[in-house]
């Protein structure tokens, strides 16, 4: 009994010296908690995703309390739905993110109207429409704030959900170009995007349209990603270096010949003769006739092959007025000798 008793004795003193934990880690470790189960719950549910922005509340009433803000093309769990007085609610897991802040999972009740599955019906044709017309409110003028990134997300969520959908190689394409585009124009209010040399210039994350190739080889969607990533191989301002209009002359030619059934060949063909034309003025200016007469020859050639390919569109009868300017020694508009972004 005595050695019950200090053997309690030793366990109590062991007791209290162990340190208290704070609360506010508690807290913390049962939110980690919180966020693991659902989490887990979520991987054996439906994925989906939002085409509408629509607040999410702790109970399906809209009296509820707010927790988030879920906005369109939103990676989206599907934990359950449910009728409350004849209104359909969804419990959802969706990542969302506020400002500067890190995106994170938030679980709640949303409308359930706004929530497409991979199992509603029609469910591509709905998400893709609904992309179509974010993308149509970005070009509006006096549009839809961040529409082009709700329809960059709903293209990719189209395409993720409903890899089989005959829309999803356009889908995967047109949030590929969206990011491009939104990227590129940030890069041109930048010093360097006047850089001669494209190595001395930041470059556009290629990465979506390595997806794009990947994913779709040999169709209209990579030869429109291989067409795109052109971009970071063009100058910034040509400032009369004739290398500059001379390698990209030949980029796109490449390019053409490698890609003649793709729906950028003739523009690719146009920005090669057009080029060779640019050159023509350059090296007159640097009376390098003999190179000069050269480029005027290769512009002819390479105009007359486009239109001699391509009938469709304006490229034909463009590719004809180079032909006739340079035929009769029009100097070429050089617009300043600008390359990237033209």
């Amino acid at each position: 009994m005595a050695f019950l008793a200090t053997s309690n004795s030793r366990a109590r003193r062991c007791a209290y010296r162990l340190p208290r934990i704070p609360r506010r880690w508690v807290a913390t470790a049962a939110l980690a908690v919180a966020a693991f189960i659902s989490s887990a719950v979520a991987a054996d549910k439906e994925h989906g995703t939002l085409v509408l922005e629509v607040p999410m509340y702790v109970a399906p009433d809209t009296s509820a309390q707010k927790v988030a803000i879920a906005t369109r093309g939103r990676d989206t769990f599907l934990m359950g739905r449910s009728i409350i007085d004849g209104k359909p609610w969804a419990h959802v897991l969706v990542v969302v993110e506020s400002g500067l802040e890190e995106p994170r999972e938030v679980s709640g009740w949303v409308e359930g109207r706004a929530v497409i599955t991979e199992s509603s019906p029609n469910g591509d044709q709905i998400v893709f429409g609904e992309a179509v017309d974010s993308e149509r409110q970005a070009e509006t003028p006096g549009g839809r704030r961040h529409a082009n990134e709700d329809a960059m997300r709903l293209y990719y969520r189209m395409q993720e959900y409903f890899p089989t959908s005959p829309l999803a190689g356009e889908a995967m394409w047109r949030a590929a170009d969206l990011r491009w585009q939104l990227e590129k124009s940030g890069l041109l209010t930048r010093p360097s995007a006047r850089e001669r040399s494209a190595e001395l210039r930041s470059e556009i994350d290629d990465s979506a349209m390595r997806e794009v190739m990947k994913k779709f080889p040999h169709t209209q969607w990579s030869d429109r990603a291989s067409y795109a990533v052109l971009d970071n191989k063009l100058c910034g301002e040509w400032k009369d270096d004739p290398k500059c209009p001379e390698k990209e002359s030949e980029m796109f030619e490449h390019y053409a010949h490698e890609h003649p059934q793709s729906p950028k060949a003739a523009e690719a063909l146009y920005k090669a003769a057009w080029r060779q034309a640019a050159l023509v003025e350059m090296l007159k200016t640097a009376h390098q006739t003999d190179k000069a007469e050269k480029a005027r020859r290769k512009g002819i050639e390479i105009a007359q092959e486009l239109a001699a390919k391509y009938l469709e569109d304006d490229w034909k009868p463009r590719a004809v007025a180079l032909i006739y300017a340079l035929q009769q020694n029009v100097p070429a508009d050089l617009a300043g000798g600008k390359s990237f972004g033209r």
